[in-house]
């Protein structure tokens, strides 16, 4: 393994990360509330680090193969994240803990949006700005990591997505190159992202909060500017403008490729693809039965303020973004565990959502199908078709061993939690947030997750990380396997 073109490689990132750093120094200087001085020294020591990785190694270029792959992949969100915790634990306010740092900071990178925060309309802006730009670049990364660089390691949704699926989105990249295809997804998520940021702003948000929030909702990431999220706003129309960039960015960026990339815009790729039919049809579908149940349980001024409510929380929480707008956690039980459970089916592959994915459930539930059908026609030969086509019983192996290792990482967090002294309820929503990268849980975690423990807080961290690189990459590590020549 080539160790030291990885550490050249990871400290050239470092050094690059560091930039973002004065951005925030930036807003400080300009809103003059606090903060700032922390984001400069933050700067300067990734700065260093980045430097002092790279420097020595610069001249060790090997070609790396997928082994080094998973492990600078593994690398990237562990090593910025740690990088990113800096500013955390450098500020006065908020005083946090190093463990807390790292929470918030791998929170804010893995676009989960779990928070150990209270009192941010009190925060510097500085502060509330460098959290939201932590879960936009981390959107990013997700993007690029989906579309361009796990289905070349052969892992992640994409992989068994674009393999089998005809049209637009069925080559095996965007276009030729790792890095052409990133910068095709930079603009995309660039454009979505300022079309938000403006459509906030047009609806009544401050041009900070507009900013910072098109961070986080075009990232799936859920963090807010505000302890009341965007129910701080008071806002239909902004709660409208919210769930229809979470739904925009919870398609698969590759069909936003294909719709993008040619005059007039191709829409048709979207009402074509089968899996953004089932991920639309489950988001009217959970807003109708939380309609349903609040109109017969809960007490709003009107049906179209339940339905305002109904519908924004149906798709923040099955996202896996986890803004809210009222108090959802003290819904009727049902509702609240209803929406966690559909966190799990999260966004389509190839999104900035969290969860197992709308492709591997819809292959699960086919191969399901197929199962009971072979118990009544023992002899007869069943082949699982989406979008009319034949998947390989290898593509069905691999999202039967990716949920089976999903189920086995959720079950060993849980007990973690329950063994740091957390309820049964609590420390099963702690998970349910953190491994689908949701961010709110219910119990003692409904409003913040401040009074976990620092245990606690490093299970979740590491089922965050699960969550975000597809349990495999991580998992793939902790095999003795992987560490022979």
């Amino acid at each position: 393994m080539h160790i030291l073109s990885i550490i050249r490689i990871v400290g050239l990132l470092v050094a690059l990360f560091s930039s973002t750093m004065l951005l925030p120094a930036l807003v400080a200087f300009g809103y003059r509330d606090g903060g700032g001085s922390e984001f400069v020294s933050a700067f300067f020591i990734a700065l260093l680090l980045g430097l002092l990785l790279w420097f020595p190694n610069r001249h060790h270029k090997k070609e790396l193969r997928s082994k080094e792959g998973f492990l600078i992949v593994v690398l990237f969100w562990t090593v910025l994240g740690s990088v990113g915790a800096l500013p955390f634990m450098l500020g006065e306010v908020p005083d946090m803990s190093v463990s807390e740092s790292f929470f918030e900071s791998f929170s804010g990178l893995t676009t989960t949006g779990a928070t150990v925060l209270t009192g941010l309309d009190e925060l510097p802006k500085a502060f509330l700005f460098y959290r939201q730009l932590l879960q936009w670049l981390g959107g990013m990364g997700i993007i690029v990591l989906a579309v361009a660089i796990l289905p070349i390691l052969g892992i992640g949704g994409m992989q068994l997505y674009r393999a089998e699926i005809p049209g637009p989105v069925k080559d095996n990249k965007v276009t030729p190159r790792i890095a052409e295809t990133a910068k095709a997804l930079w603009y995309i998520y660039l454009f979505i992202t300022l079309s938000c940021a403006l459509s906030y702003w047009m609806a009544g948000m401050t041009m900070f909060d507009a900013i910072c929030h098109s961070f986080s909702t075009v990232a799936i990431g859920g963090f807010s500017t505000h302890d009341a999220s965007i129910g701080y706003f008071n806002s239909s129309a902004i709660n409208l403008i919210t769930v229809l960039f979470l739904m925009v960015a919870g398609v698969n960026f590759t069909l936003h490729f294909a719709a993008f990339a040619h005059r007039p815009m191709r829409l048709y790729v979207y009402l074509k693809d089968p899996e953004v039919k089932v991920f639309i049809a489950l988001q009217l579908g959970l807003t109708l039965i939380c309609f349903l149940v609040l109109m017969r349980h809960v007490s709003y001024d009107s049906w179209g303020e339940t339905l305002d409510h109904a519908l924004f929380q149906s798709v923040s929480i099955a996202t896996t973004a986890g803004y809210s707008t009222t108090g959802f956690s003290e819904w009727p039980l049902f509702l609240p565990i209803l929406l966690m459970l559909a966190s799990f089916v999260g966004g389509c592959a190839g999104s900035t959502g969290g969860g197992i994915k709308v492709v591997r459930l819809m292959l699960l539930h086919l191969q399901g199908m197929r199962e009971l059908k072979r118990l009544v026609h023992p002899r007869a030969v069943y082949r699982i078709k989406l979008g009319n086509k034949a998947l390989s019983e290898r593509v069905i192996e691999a999202v039967w061993g990716f949920f089976a290792a999903y189920a086995a990482i959720f079950i060993l967090c849980m007990l973690g939690l329950i063994a740091t002294g957390m309820d049964e309820l609590t420390a099963f929503s702690a998970v349910v947030a953190s491994l689908n990268n949701l961010g709110p849980g219910l119990g003692e975690v409904a409003p913040h997750f401040a009074n976990t423990t620092d245990a606690a807080k490093w299970i979740m961290i590491i089922a965050m990380l699960f969550g975000r690189l597809e349990i495999f990459t991580l998992l793939v590590l902790l095999t003795p396997a992987f560490w022979r020549s």
